[in-house]
């Protein structure tokens, strides 16, 4: 029986190795570093090399004190790695945030799909994979020619792990402009570009690639047979533990650097692209309606690692002052990625008032978000929001629908992933329920107010 499951996570901001105890649904150990970014050259990518020696240590940290039945990957999106017939890199792991794709956009959008086909929307730097991958094309004709296979990010670490190459579609089906979610193949843009070779075989989010590499056993210790699973997309992982927990309509907002919301079963909508809302593919291959922005960055920005904690008080005075953040913080992205950000009131606030304020944004933009993409009945607020009692709030009252948070067990990325390794889709659509007080009804007004001033 599989129980304890080693999760490596990278994810934007950090990078983690966790352990995770499936029968109680906890981490039971963790191991973190910053996901930092090199400059370059040839152009800003990510430190391959130190994320792959953090990984080892800490399989090696973790089988000392406990054992690994199964090892499974979650990374952020819209990445990929370049690797020729030996499994070597042929070019850095490219930023998303990088602008350099920029360069070839006019040549990019003359062959990309349309949204009807992909579900994906034209997005700025590299936030498409595909239009990554035409850049690098483009630029480094030499070494793009060496290229032998095209590893979505999750599947890279996988090999990495186990020596074996797959494509999966919660990777290839998250604004990659690479996958069609309503036939469940590659777009029209692989083949057009001649690209369909250099992906692998799709295989399904909980598949087993194979045993741990035993060079790779020896070295951390962990077990020789410790099957490797092929790894998911890490808005699906926090997203797959509700999937198997009954019918009816329901959202998932997944927090992180960015605060990504995914409606299951609600109201038919047509999805609008120039406000960021897009199909993901979920880990049965579903097509999930999807919103996002960048909050977690946003949050940052603005607060900073500020850890002031937020009074009834400092939530009275901002709802009674009308003390408002407008959007947009961040430009490029989210549902008003052409708007630049302002504040309603210019009075001095204190500390802990301006961190109220950032929360309500942010909880006011999630809140366009899920109406955006026609979410409905509950929400289950995963990641470090969750632990946000002003955001949280204010998004129950702006939707007025039940909020969650599952704070007893351990983050619905870390699970969701450890599941692939062959625990049941069961987790029930529970958990700390946010409960109205009595500033209620001014959050209500101070939503609408919000409203009104982001559509004049």
């Amino acid at each position: 029986m599989t129980r304890f499951v080693a999760v490596i996570d990278i994810g934007k901001t950090n990078a983690k190795v966790a352990l995770v105890d499936l029968e109680t649904s906890r981490e039971i150990a963790v191991f973190k570093t910053p996901n930092h970014v090199t400059a370059g050259p040839p152009y800003p990518h990510f430190d391959i090399r130190t994320r792959w020696a953090f990984i080892l240590s800490g399989l090696k940290s973790l089988s000392q004190k406990h054992s690994v039945d199964a090892i499974s990957v979650t990374t952020h999106g819209a990445t990929a790695a370049l690797v020729d017939a030996k499994g070597n890199l042929v070019l850095p792991v490219l930023d998303y945030e990088f602008a350099g794709p920029n360069e070839k956009r006019a040549a990019y959008e003359a062959v990309r799909p349309h949204f009807d086909e992909t579900g994906s929307p034209s997005l700025p730097i590299g936030l498409n994979l595909g239009a990554q991958i035409f850049w690098l094309a483009q630029s480094f004709p030499n070494e793009f020619a060496r290229c032998a296979a095209i590893l979505t990010y999750p599947q890279y670490w996988s090999y990495r792990m186990s020596g074996v190459m797959a494509s999966e579609a919660t990777s290839l089906g998250c604004h990659t402009d690479l996958w069609n979610p309503w036939t469940g193949d590659f777009s029209s843009l692989v083949s057009s570009q001649g690209w369909r070779h250099l992906l692998p075989k799709v295989q399904l989010a909980n598949a087993n690639l194979g045993p741990v590499l035993d060079e790779i056993a020896d070295s951390t210790g962990i077990k020789r047979g410790t099957p490797v699973y092929c790894g998911i997309h890490d808005s699906n992982a926090s997203l797959l533990p509700y999937l198997g927990g009954g019918e009816g309509s329901f959202a998932v907002v997944s927090t992180g650097t960015w605060i990504i919301a995914m409606a299951v079963g609600g109201k038919k909508v047509l999805l609008d692209p120039a406000r960021d809302t897009l199909v993901n593919v979920n880990a049965y291959g579903k097509a999930t309606p999807t919103a996002r922005f960048m909050g977690g960055r946003d949050f940052e920005t603005m607060v900073g690692t500020s850890q002031v904690a937020a009074r009834a008080i400092d939530i009275a005075a901002v709802l009674g002052n009308t003390i408002m953040l407008l959007p947009s913080i961040s430009q490029g992205s989210g549902p008003f990625a052409n708007q630049y950000s302002r504040w309603l009131v210019n009075e001095p606030i204190s500390d802990s008032q301006y961190i109220v304020a950032v929360s309500f944004y942010c909880a006011l933009v999630t809140s366009t978000c899920l109406e955006l993409i026609g979410a409905d009945g509950p929400i289950y607020v995963e990641g470090p929001f969750a632990n946000n009692g002003a955001y949280l709030k204010m998004l129950a009252a702006a939707t007025q629908r039940p909020v969650y948070t599952n704070l007893a067990s351990t983050t619905g990325t870390s699970f969701g992933t450890a599941m692939l390794a062959g625990a049941d889709s069961n987790a029930s659509r529970n958990g700390n329920i946010v409960v109205p007080d009595s500033d209620f009804i001014a959050m209500l007004d101070y939503a609408a107010i919000w409203v009104g001033q982001t559509t004049k």
